[in-house]
């Protein structure tokens, strides 16, 4: 019975050896080329160099050394074609049965700030592709693996002969995604383009979660391959029971939201919407503030913070009468982390993400699924400087109530449109959310804030079309709005203002959020 052969070459030699080890004790022989095979060798492990089966040398810097037919012959023959078996009999080809193959690491060289073009095409791999869709294509005979995670499913399936058909579809049909990303990565890079003529996306399934939106609605959490350190994606979770479609997508937007502010921040949303959001010299404080803003709305909430938790902020979480589904921070001391698994009553269900870091501001895409397509935009990295804002007003704000105007233009933009907040003295007060009218807005917000409103601000997304808006901030003790202009009707707004003694700047820029 002829020996089985199985052919290694990867980057990630995560448990390389060990599995290799196995494969060997199961009576396969190993092929292997370049580093793959230098590091099965230091592991005592016996290799036959690819070059050897080829007849031909590793050449260009290894740029060629698996494109041959003494290679791709032995993974394409279908076994159960004799015409095939014949072929490579006829050329002293004997079959591979399995290959363990992972691609040249070019999307972390080219995340890193100071690669160059040449670097970048260096690390575009060529056989490696190759290899793994020739065994993919044909998984009925070749077992592929491109993963680590499944080299102890293949060792024990093997233990019983082969693996299973079955099997090997799932890895045949996870090869090719793993060579469809690393396609899309090498396109996105060399387009160079924020909106390229053709789009792909690499993402990888992360886990399952229980249903969407709603229960009878399938769900699942994808990870774009290239996500960096801060970012949701790579967050870990220390305890707390499995997050849902919901928690996920606000604890994205809440961790958005206190990443906007280089001032300790924390805040609270519940349903997309940012219900208490404040920034202090301390991290409990302004937890606090975030915290008592809406007492009714915080309840169920997800907390996010910019700052590692310590106990102080840790206590002000678990007080008596609150509850929240989960917190996201870049880290939690030890008594924190205690504080908050052990609350009585729902510590043990919190789900406590910490994310490692702030997160980072690169360049990046936003999109929007629609019916047969995808929208697709730059994200919203406007800033605003206390200079660009211009007093449109007889009276002016103060420098108080500019550093409000400016917190309270960071909140809007993390409100759903039409959007308003109602802040003072770094806290959001009130909020109005994906109203269809912007006086609505207005007026929820105001509601929100209570008493709070005088002497407050108030910030919108986008211009108001009419002075009802103002005329009900006024009303209710507002002194300063910040908006965008640009209305036809600016003049009446402006003319409210001046007769209510209201100051209010203009933005030139506007943060729609659909």
């Amino acid at each position: 019975m002829m020996k089985k052969r199985a052919l290694l070459s990867v980057s990630n030699k995560n448990s390389l050896a060990r599995f290799a080890a196995g494969l060997v004790e199961l009576g396969f022989e190993i092929l292997s080329t370049g580093g793959t095979a230098r590091s099965l060798r230091e592991a005592g492990l016996a290799v036959t160099d690819v070059a050897s089966v080829t007849g031909f040398p590793e050449m260009m810097d290894g740029r060629v050394k698996t494109l041959h037919p003494a290679i791709h012959g032995a993974l394409l023959a279908r076994r159960d074609v004799p015409e095939h078996m014949e072929a490579i009999a006829s050329q002293n080809i004997a079959p591979i049965d399995l290959v363990c193959v992972n691609l040249y690491p070019f999307e972390e060289t080219v995340a890193r700030p100071d690669v160059t073009l040449a670097e970048a095409v260096e690390n575009i791999d060529i056989g490696g592709p190759s290899m793994v869709r020739s065994a993919a294509k044909n998984y009925a005979s070749v077992t592929i693996v491109v993963d680590p995670a499944d080299y102890d499913l293949v060792l024990q399936e093997l233990k019983s002969g082969d693996t299973t058909l079955e099997t090997r579809k799932q890895l045949a049909t996870k090869a090719f995604a793993h060579t469809s990303a690393y396609d899309a990565a090498i396109t996105t890079y060399l387009s160079g383009q924020t909106m390229p003529d053709s789009l792909r996306l690499p993402y990888e399934k992360a886990f399952d979660l229980r249903y969407g939106e709603n229960p009878h609605q399938k769900a699942a959490f994808y990870v774009e391959s290239r996500a960096g350190e801060g970012s949701l994606a790579r967050a870990r979770q220390l305890s707390g029971i499995a997050l849902s479609f919901v928690n996920l997508f606000d604890l994205d937007g809440a961790w958005n939201l206190v990443c906007e502010f280089d001032e300790s921040a924390a805040c609270i949303v519940k349903h997309a919407n940012p219900c208490g959001c404040a920034i202090a010299p301390s991290l409990a404080e302004a937890f606090t503030a975030a915290r008592d803003a809406d007492p009714v709305s915080r309840f169920g909430g997800i907390i996010a913070c910019n700052r590692v938790v310590d106990a102080q902020t840790a206590r002000e979480i678990v007080v008596k009468g609150s509850l929240y589904h989960a917190i996201i921070a870049p880290g939690y001391d030890a008594e924190a982390l205690e504080l908050l698994q052990n609350r009585a009553g729902w510590g043990a269900d919190l789900r406590i993400l910490d994310a490692g870091t702030t997160l980072p501001r690169e360049a990046d895409i936003d999109f929007k699924r629609v019916s047969g397509g995808l929208l697709v935009q730059d994200l919203d990295r406007h800033e605003l400087a206390a200079s660009d804002l211009r007093v449109v007003t007889q009276i002016a704000p103060d420098e108080a109530q500019r550093r409000d105007l400016l917190f309270a233009w960071k909140c809007v933009k993390h409100l759903k449109s039409n959007a308003i907040a109602v802040a003072k003295n770094g806290s959001l007060l009130g909020a109005g959310a994906g109203q269809m009218n912007r006086v609505n807005s207005v007026e929820l917000a105001l509601r929100g804030a209570g008493e709070g409103a005088r002497g407050a601000v108030l910030a919108s997304d986008a211009f108001f079309p009419f002075d009802d808006g103002p005329a009900a901030a006024a009303q209710a003790g507002i002194a300063a709005i910040i908006q965008p202009g640009g209305s036809n009707r600016d003049a009446d707004s402006i003319a409210l203002c001046d007769r209510e003694g209201v100051a209010m700047v203009f933005t030139g820029a506007r943060h729609f959020k659909h």
